[in-house]
């Protein structure tokens, strides 16, 4: 039995455990996760019997990947009375079906389509089910994160020995993209909340960095345009100032997530204290990385910490944009559960998969910190994240 078939069978009980008689999946991602393949179209699941993986293009394509049978999707309009016999149950009022979609990510359009399409059913929102099974990955999920780290190591390395004075911010994010894609990134890093993009990553110098945006994250950046109003912009990098290197890599559709703070010459001594204290704040939040502990335990260690360093007001960004989290999990997406943030109680797992990432953010000067992507084992936690640590310092 394929892995694609065994989450398959995970889902289906979960859906039985709630009374839910299938799920439309919808989303490229989570079909992916499903059935090895990421074409136009969607998966119908029954709580119990075979999944159809109904396909607009390419057909072909999704036959060759697909651990799923594939029929041509056609019409949403007919696509009811093909899919219906599927999940036909007993479970909602009247012996209606009850269904659950990705509602997180279905645009409302499409689900009236698919309302109009399968009749009498009655919906639920079935998105985290999807979000909590993603949760906690199998050992060939962390082998391509693992194998994601390797390459971002690499390609941080080499990209290192261009960096000098008079480079330009987006100048240089460009040969550390250049290198990472040589080495096998796909080139999206991609995010599952709502108007949220982000590419290869957030690279930026001074007091740029510190600029605030959109994206829901501690550190900005002007950008190139206000089209695309995060990360490197035209800014000529400079001795003595932060260089915040934020950047990912997905090899296979997933993930690794890490931060580097980099310096030609010497930081100046505030910004100097503040990576130290992000570095100290880590190593507490690392200390907390094992099998059941709660979640937004170890946001309130992170932001006590920062207070007792006198940086709360920098901490995870400056004033009415300061963001609410230390970490996040990744995985297929790099908004992924578990969010380390007050309210989410959810309790680590082996398996699961965190980014933690403490920075400060100065307005005006820069930003700096460190970020670390690590999977929970049953001891503990391993480290994901290969590139080294500290304030790398070049002459």
């Amino acid at each position: 039995m394929s892995i694609y078939s065994i989450r398959q069978n995970k889902l289906q009980e979960r859906l039985k455990e709630r009374g839910i008689d299938g799920m439309v999946v919808t989303q490229n991602v989570s079909i992916y996760y499903l059935t090895g393949s990421m074409q136009n179209g969607l998966l119908v699941l029954p709580a119990e019997g075979e999944a159809v993986y109904y396909v607009r293009r390419s057909v072909a394509r999704a036959k060759e990947e697909s651990c799923s049978r594939v029929e041509e999707q056609g019409s949403l309009r007919t696509l009811g009375e093909r899919a219906l016999p599927l999940v036909r149950g007993r479970s909602g009022p009247g012996g209606r079906p009850v269904l659950a979609a990705d509602l997180d990510v279905l645009p409302v359009q499409t689900f009236r389509r698919l309302e109009e399409a399968f009749g009498d059913a009655v919906w639920k929102d079935g998105s985290a089910l999807l979000r909590e099974q993603r949760m906690v990955k199998g050992e060939e999920e962390l082998d391509r994160i693992r194998a994601a780290a390797r390459v971002a190591e690499e390609a941080f390395e080499k990209a290192l020995t261009w960096l000098e004075p008079g480079l330009t911010d987006v100048e240089w994010m460009t040969e550390i993209e250049a290198e990472i894609r040589r080495r096998g990134h796909i080139g999206l890093m991609r995010m599952r909340s709502y108007n949220q993009e982000l590419i290869t990553g957030m690279v930026g110098s001074g007091a740029e960095m510190a600029v605030p945006t959109y994206f829901d994250g501690p550190a900005g950046g002007r950008g190139l345009t206000a089209a695309s109003p995060q990360g490197a912009g035209r800014k000529r990098i400079a001795r003595d100032e932060p260089i915040l290197v934020d950047i990912g890599c997905c090899i296979d559709g997933y993930v690794i997530d890490q931060t580097r703070t980099v310096v030609i010459g010497e930081l100046p001594e505030r910004l100097f204290a503040a990576y130290e204290a992000s570095e100290r704040i880590l190593a507490a939040c690392e200390a907390m990385l094992r099998p059941g502990t709660v979640c937004e335990d170890i946001y309130a260690r992170a932001t006590e910490l920062a207070v007792n360093e006198g940086l709360s007001a920098h901490f995870m960004g400056y004033g009415a944009d300061q963001v609410r989290f230390i970490g996040h999990g990744i995985g297929l997406e790099i908004d992924e559960w578990p969010v380390l943030a007050k309210g989410f109680r959810q309790p680590l797992e082996p398996g699961m998969v965190l980014a933690v990432e403490p920075k400060f953010t100065f307005p005006g000067l820069g930003v700096v910190g460190i970020e670390n992507s690590y999977a929970i084992r049953e001891d503990g936690f391993e480290k994901l994240t290969l590139t080294r640590e500290g304030l790398i310092r070049l002459p």
